[in-house]
């Protein structure tokens, strides 16, 4: 009975995990997507933007990380301390991924985007701290993300300048 409880807690939180991450993906897609073709074709982009068609292996790459990352943190003993402000802080952290493609896509307001972005920039590093605190593993899907993110900063910024 034990191994069926067992069994059942990783189906769960590897469902939580699978499901909170692409909510937020979904979301941003949906706000993305119209937009690429007719509003952000029409945009000035600076000279170092990349493909439209690399975002999207780069942000599956990016996702799989952090559903790997929550995962393991769910796994956690719900005794363990920090876990629950941990997974709280990547329930923030996810929603404003998926805020700021709702604020520069759907909104079509690069402003807004970046003001979005400051707080999603600084919500991944307060997770990262909050899951290395817990499981060293869970934190290495940070750095990447941080670094997309800050190249998405450059670019919103960038693009803000030029519109």
């Amino acid at each position: 009975m034990e191994q069926a409880s067992r069994t059942y807690g990783r189906a769960a939180h590897g469902a939580i995990a699978v499901l909170v991450v692409f909510a937020a993906s979904f979301i941003g897609n949906a706000a993305t997507m119209p937009n690429i073709p007719t509003w952000y074709a029409e945009l000035q982009k600076p000279w170092f933007t990349p493909p439209n068609w690399l975002f999207g292996p780069v942000w599956s790459l990016l996702y799989t990380g952090l559903i790997i990352a929550f995962y393991r943190i769910l796994r956690q003993d719900p005794q363990t301390p920090g876990r629950s402000r941990a997974i709280l802080v990547f329930c923030a952290q996810i929603a404003l991924n998926a805020l700021w493609s709702i604020a520069f896509f759907g909104l079509r307001s690069p402003a807004l985007g970046l003001v979005v972005i400051v707080f999603l920039w600084l919500s991944i590093v307060a997770n990262m701290v909050a899951f290395r605190r817990i499981d060293r593993p869970s934190s290495w899907a940070f750095p990447p993300y941080l670094a997309w993110v800050t190249f998405a900063a450059a670019l919103n910024v960038a693009i803000f300048a030029l519109n």
